[in-house]
């Protein structure tokens, strides 16, 4: 590993914890997955009730903007130093104060019958809004504009969120559910731009340890096509709910997301099937599987839109979150990319729990249990990576670097 991912690093020592961005986020990330997620699960099985009115929308809010907020600051903080040259990282006391703010935001989730709606709101908006603002100077002063679009993706989240708290207080008068559907497609917007990014840093390490001498270059031109499929079925959703051109939308959703498969063969190479590339691969591929039942559903008349959305909330979130968190874990700790059947078998219950979350509608009789069990499941992976990575992000950088 170079020490290419930043050109200036702070002066001063640092406790490891808080030497770079995705070092303290991780590690309170992956648990807060596993508890709330398993949390989430006995309260729509019936057995915790949440002092919480409306409680469908609160756990859409929170999975997407809790848990995914905190993956946009350890992507942020991580990669603003690599993606600009010159950016100093944030480290020590300003990273802290971050992470605390992220804290807090869950707290007054977690207790906002306590703290209100407009507190929450303003903890929760004014992070993504920070964030959004140490994004945005370094991308739009880049003479090349080359990452404009993750600023403005961010600048588009920090809005729709604050609607959707202006809708739960009543001062907009907008169904906030349609709101929580948009942010979904938003964040995965996101997801695309920030997997182009690291899939590309990741995959041309793995290409350099394995002395393949290529190139990998995920194609800005099928990510723009993804992309604007995807924003196209967001915004058709939101105000064309019963259009019967989402199926067709869908369908284009999930071939465009298919086609980004086509960057994995190279040269001189196909590197479609190597064990870490499979990783990617299966992110991608869940997402595109997502949209086709989604097509389906909207086709056939099926009724089960709700349900057949987890493969892009399980299914796609749950993969990016796992596989970036393993990707950052990896490179920025100094370590060469790896993989193992613990990793592996986190991936294949991340599917299966998908696949038991959208089918709920045809086991009726055992959706309690259903709802339980892949719940679990679906935490397992991220307990696998707390077994393997907390000590990475508890130890200094095998290569010696600061970070």
């Amino acid at each position: 590993m170079s020490s290419s991912h930043y050109l200036n690093y702070p002066k001063g020592d640092f406790p490891i914890y808080l030497a770079y961005g995705f070092r303290p986020i991780f590690l309170l990330l992956a648990p807060y997955i596993v508890l709330s997620i398993i949390l989430w699960a006995f309260v729509f099985a019936g057995y915790i009730n949440l002092p919480i009115e409306n409680s469908l929308n609160w756990h859409i809010y929170e999975m997407i903007f809790g848990v995914g907020t905190a993956m946009i600051v350890a992507f942020f903080l991580t990669g603003l130093p690599e993606l600009f040259p010159g950016v100093i990282p944030i480290v020590g006391r300003h990273l802290a104060f971050i992470v605390f703010w992220w804290i807090l935001g869950r707290f007054s989730f977690w207790f906002i019958d306590y703290f209100g709606i407009f507190f929450t709101g303003f903890i929760n908006i004014s992070l993504t809004a920070y964030i959004s603002y140490l994004a945005a100077i370094p991308a739009f002063r880049d003479r090349n504009k080359r990452h404009t679009s993750l600023a403005y993706s961010m600048v588009s989240i920090v809005i729709i969120q604050a609607i959707f708290f202006l809708s739960e207080s009543k001062i907009l008068n907008i169904d906030s559910y349609k709101i929580l559907l948009l942010s979904m497609i938003l964040f995965l917007v996101l997801i695309l731009l920030a997997l182009r990014r690291v899939s590309m840093e990741s995959i041309n390490e793995l290409l350099n340890q394995e002395n393949i001498n290529e190139i990998f270059l995920a194609k800005s031109f099928r990510y723009n096509l993804a992309i604007f499929c995807l924003l196209l079925y967001g915004f058709v959703e939101l105000f064309f709910p019963n259009n019967s051109t989402l199926a067709y939308i869908c369908f284009a959703c999930g071939s465009a997301t298919f086609a980004l498969l086509n960057d994995f063969v190279l040269k001189d190479n196909n590197i479609l099937f190597k064990p870490f590339v499979l990783y990617i691969i299966s992110t991608i591929s869940i997402t595109a599987i997502g949209f086709f039942f989604l097509a389906f559903n909207y086709l056939f008349e099926l009724n089960i839109t709700n349900h057949f959305r987890h493969f892009l909330t399980t299914g796609s979130f749950g993969m990016v979150f796992y596989v970036i968190m393993i990707i950052v874990s990896t490179i920025h700790t100094g370590r060469k990319i790896f993989t193992n059947w613990a990793l592996t078998l986190g991936l294949i219950l991340i599917i299966i729990a998908t696949f038991m979350r959208a089918f709920i509608p045809f086991y009726i009789e055992y959706s309690m249990a259903l709802y339980i069990l892949s719940s679990i499941i679906w935490a397992i992976p991220f307990i696998i990576y707390m077994k393997i990575f907390f000590l990475f992000l508890l130890q200094v950088r095998a290569d010696g670097i600061k970070g």
